[in-house]
Parts: C-alpha cells; sequence; structure tokens
C-alpha cells in the first residue's frame, strides 16, 4: 500500500458554544453550524485546511478554514432557519444597485449600514428592514 501524498497533520482541537446567530467563532472568523444547535456545546477539529464540528461525537459539519481578515464570516444556507433564507439572494451590490433605484440618500444610508459592521453580512437585517419600508402598503 502506498503512502499518502500528504503528510499528516495534527489537529487541534477547541469547545465552543453555537451562538444564537447560530455561528462559532474560531480565531476571529465565524463558522455556521445547523440552527438546531443553538446554545449547544460544540468539540471543533481546525487543520490548516478546514475547520470539523462535532456534536455528541458525530460531525455536524465542515468548513473552508478562513484566513485574512478577522471577522470574517463562512455561512452555509442549509444551517439557516427558513425565515433567514430570504437574505441569501442578497448581497452588499443588490442592496446598493436597490438604494440607487429609490434615491441617492437611500443609498447613502445603505453604504453606510453596510461599512458600520465588521463583516457586511451583519448589516443585511438593517437594510432589508429598509427595503420591506419601501414596500409596506401602509406607506402608500
Amino acid at each position: 500500500m502506498p503512502l499518502p501524498l500528504s503528510a499528516y497533520e495534527c489537529p487541534s482541537w477547541r469547545v465552543a458554544t453555537v451562538q444564537f446567530n447560530y455561528h462559532i467563532a474560531v480565531d476571529k472568523m465565524h463558522y455556521s453550524v445547523p440552527y438546531k444547535y443553538i446554545k449547544h456545546k460544540v468539540d471543533v477539529r481546525v487543520t490548516r485546511g478546514v475547520i470539523e464540528v462535532f456534536y455528541n461525537h458525530h460531525r455536524i459539519c465542515s468548513h473552508p478554514h478562513l484566513y485574512g481578515r478577522p471577522g470574517q464570516y463562512h455561512t452555509l444556507a442549509d444551517h439557516m432557519p427558513d425565515k433567514h433564507k430570504q437574505y441569501i439572494q442578497w448581497n452588499a451590490e443588490r442592496f446598493i444597485k436597490w438604494a440607487e433605484q429609490v434615491g441617492p440618500s437611500t443609498a447613502t444610508v445603505i453604504r453606510a449600514i453596510l461599512a458600520g459592521h465588521r463583516a457586511e453580512q451583519q448589516g443585511y437585517k438593517t437594510c432589508m428592514g429598509a427595503v420591506k419600508l419601501t414596500v409596506s402598503p401602509s406607506l402608500h
């Protein structure tokens, strides 16, 4: 039997608590976990390339290990509650494009909301609130 092509990498293990936003923090980066594990403690296996999350000795998810600017998020849609999945189709570019169609002041506000967070995704809920204000029948 031939030897593996890559050398064995000794992982490090950590314990994390799944936060209310269904993410765990590892080295100042955030990784999603299926939302049903909110408030649960999980074991996290960390290697240079992969973050693996275990609950009761069963792997529940894995993510590529993020590097670079602290505060980044890696979120899988399958981990989200249904009410959060509506945000998947939105990103900064789409919010700004929508805001520019509404008007220059709206675009300025949306840019400020997105820039005011360490990770732009943290501003999506606020931006979505602005979108809903423009389509609310009570405003017309």
